[in-house]
């Protein structure tokens, strides 16, 4: 019902952690009101998000748009990085993926040092250890967003273990959001960008 005013209103919206079935359910229920000038609502699946209203062109976005990385150990821990990622182009962002680059194969992480290096933020994304934000801290200089995941085998403690990690990572200025919080990790690089360009203005 919330979601459907937001639409009857033109508004945008956004919501996070929507199952399937629940977004079949606003979709439906809500199929007659979605060709407004805002824009359609649509279900970003890999990151359980249910958007509505138009996503802002890269022509719209600001200049830093395409300097966030996110980052993802894991396939496990896609959802997540998804989140995230979905969730910046929803507010005229565009993230670069690199996904699959956990610390268990160094190499593969080390390949994208240059574009590590470019970015203006970096979101690092990881359950088990959590090791990656630490050698990412290492090798960067921009601001780095740690989320850490919920997976990982039992003394992960369901994303206690990374957590913990993260917020004592050697690497100093590292942030740390939540267990599982993509949202609230893109939501902090949105404003640090955004307080950036204001400042070079």
């Amino acid at each position: 019902e919330i979601f459907a005013e937001f639409i009857a209103r033109d508004q945008r919206a956004m919501a996070t952690r929507v199952d399937p079935s629940v977004a079949d359910y606003v979709i439906n229920g809500t199929s007659g009101r979605t060709n407004s000038g805002q824009g359609l609502l649509e279900y970003h699946e890999s990151a359980r998000i249910l958007s509505f209203g138009e996503i802002p062109s890269n022509s719209e976005a600001n200049e830093s748009s395409n300097k966030i990385l996110v980052l993802c150990a894991g396939t496990a821990d896609y959802p997540v990085a998804e989140e995230a990622a979905v969730t910046l182009e929803i507010h005229g962002f565009t993230p670069s993926r690199i996904y699959d680059v956990g610390v268990a194969c160094l190499p593969r992480l080390l390949s994208y040092v240059d574009q590590l290096r470019e970015a203006r933020v970096i979101l690092a994304v990881a359950g088990m250890e959590g090791a990656l934000p630490s050698v990412v801290g290492g090798l960067v200089s921009c601001p780095l967003i740690a989320v850490p995941t919920s997976v990982g085998y039992g003394a992960a403690f369901q994303g206690i273990t990374p957590l913990l990690a993260m917020l004592n990572s050697c690497a100093p200025g590292t942030s740390v959001v939540n267990i599982d919080n993509g949202f609230g990790a893109a939501v902090s690089g949105i404003k640090i960008l955004q307080t950036a360009e204001k400042l070079t203005k």
